[in-house]
């Protein structure tokens, strides 16, 4: 019988990604199981260390994938096996998260744990919502109360009448279907009709949704407008403070949906950028850069270097792996001594700086183009040996207009670019609402979207997207597939696809 692993019961927050703890994170990381429940963010999940096993144990109102009985019997087995078990609970597990319950079941079983805290959402969603859930002028008191007591109570440990008398803040958790009752209780035991009331659902996320009323009307305005569950329920004067304090509604993508298409290495900016200013970010990487299997032509060209008087670097991509070459060779930039270096915009720049190394030919647009125009006005290249470390299916005009001038260009694969594989359930899942638009940072993004669709019978879907593109070259293949390109960045860059991303988005 193998010694029983530690059970880590775990607060995510109430939805936002930063909001969680990094006590929480440094537990994700090295567990071996992860059993996480609905409202958990599962984007916590790509902190998974490789071969975690991922058990899904989310709950909703009357629809249960596993009752709480089998919740805990499945932490305690995975423990007695000797795993590390995190088990990821929204908010903090002991704010109506039945965490107590499952610490129980590991204590019988005398299972070492931890319980790691969480934000609960009882605070932070209405602050997301511009609602001081305490404020000396009208919120001295803060009670929680479950909307949604055990079955098995043969009567309500609620004390409505108590509550009433309260001239704080009331804030109910996962009460919607019972928001009547809630509400006729507390009038009937002397709560004024009036008490402003707010709902709101998916707090702290781009999908956040808030339904403002009173006491009187608030089950009548949530019927009309077909309001769901799952929400949080705030009653109090301190709602009344909304309309001046609301910070996160405002952002200028609050609650637009978007996609990133960029490899998943490289979407942190852009999605960051996009969920910064309130985006529903939703990354499907349609390529995935890997080095090349054969470092053959490189390697040649890295050990000849002094032969060379430029480098031309047309991608990130390309600095990376060039200069982690370099390195394995046990050389460093003193290397590229007598070369210039040439990039096709900052992002690219910016990477050669991480090294030490600075340009010598920035274009004024970062196309190809650009830089065939900057090579001209820098001076003639004839007879001068060019090396291009590039993708496996590059088809660029850099190159041939280079040779056209007189230069000697090598042309040598330092990365390729695959399509990685997803379900059609996947697919269709993730289009099953529009996107307001779909970014593309480069012609891949956009052909390997259209191949991936097609592959999965979901062509008709291209015909919807409105995509904002980073340059000339990837709209001229998007239109070139009858995608729509409604904006692009200018310059083109990442940080100016974002911007225009915002500017498309803030007159539609």
């Amino acid at each position: 019988m193998p010694t029983p692993g530690k059970v880590y019961i775990t607060g995510a927050g109430p939805g936002d990604e930063k909001l969680i703890t990094l006590k929480a994170l440094e537990c994700i990381k090295i567990a071996d199981v992860v059993i996480y429940d609905y409202l958990v963010n599962v984007k916590f999940l790509d902190y998974c260390k490789p071969g975690c096993q991922k058990v899904y144990a989310g709950k909703k109102a009357s629809n249960h994938t596993l009752e709480q009985e089998v919740i805990n019997e499945t932490i305690v087995r995975y423990a007695l096996e000797g795993k590390t078990v995190v088990r990821l609970k929204g908010g903090d597990p002991y704010v109506f998260g039945r965490g107590g319950e499952e610490v129980l079941a590991l204590v019988e079983k005398d299972i070492p744990f931890e319980v790691i805290p969480g934000i609960t959402s009882g605070i932070a969603v209405p602050s997301y919502a511009g609602i001081p859930v305490t404020h000396r002028d009208s919120g001295s008191t803060l009670t929680f109360i479950t909307g949604h007591e055990s079955i098995k109570k043969r009567e309500s440990d609620v004390d409505y009448e108590t509550l009433a008398k309260l001239r704080g803040t009331l804030v109910f958790y996962m009460g919607v279907k019972n928001l009547s009752n809630i509400a006729q209780q507390l009038v009937h035991f002397g709560k004024r009709p009036e008490t402003p009331v707010a709902l709101i659902r998916w707090g702290t996320t781009s999908r956040q949704q808030t339904l403002t009323g009173t006491l009187a009307d608030i089950a009548e305005k949530v019927e009309a407008t077909g309001f769901k569950p799952p929400a949080l329920i705030v009653i109090g004067e301190a709602v009344g403070y909304r309309d001046q304090l609301l910070w996160f509604e405002k952002k200028p993508l609050f609650g637009k949906r978007i996609m990133v298409t960029r490899s998943r290495k490289q979407a942190s900016k852009l999605s960051k950028g996009l969920a910064d200013l309130g985006a529903d970010v939703v990354e499907l990487p349609t390529i995935d850069i890997q080095p090349c299997e054969d470092f053959t032509a490189l390697d040649s060209s890295i050990q000849k270097l002094n032969t060379y008087g430029w480098v031309v670097f047309t991608s990130v991509n390309a600095v990376e792996i060039f200069m982690h070459r370099l390195y394995h060779h046990g050389k460093d930039t003193r290397a590229l001594a007598s070369c210039k270096l040439a990039v096709i915009g900052e992002e690219t720049g910016a990477e050669l700086h991480k090294h030490g190394l600075c340009h010598d030919l920035l274009p004024e647009q970062y196309t190809s183009d650009s830089v065939i125009e900057a090579f001209r006005k820098n001076g003639s290249v004839k007879d001068c040996k060019v090396l291009l470390p590039t993708s496996e299916i590059a088809h660029d005009n850099i190159p041939n207009t280079l040779r056209e001038m007189g230069a000697i260009v090598d042309v040598v694969p330092a990365y390729k670019n695959i399509t990685p594989e997803y379900s059609t359930d996947y697919l269709a899942e993730l289009f099953s609402e529009p996107f307001d638009v779909v970014t593309f940072t480069s012609s891949s993004t956009v052909i390997n979207l259209a191949e991936l669709l097609a592959k999965h019978g979901l062509q008709d879907k291209l015909a919807g997207i409105k995509g904002v593109s980073i340059g000339p070259i990837t709209s001229k293949s998007a239109q070139y597939l009858s995608i729509d390109i409604v904006a692009e960045a200018k310059p083109h860059t990442i940080n100016a696809l974002v911007e225009a991303v915002v500017g498309y988005l803030k007159h539609t």
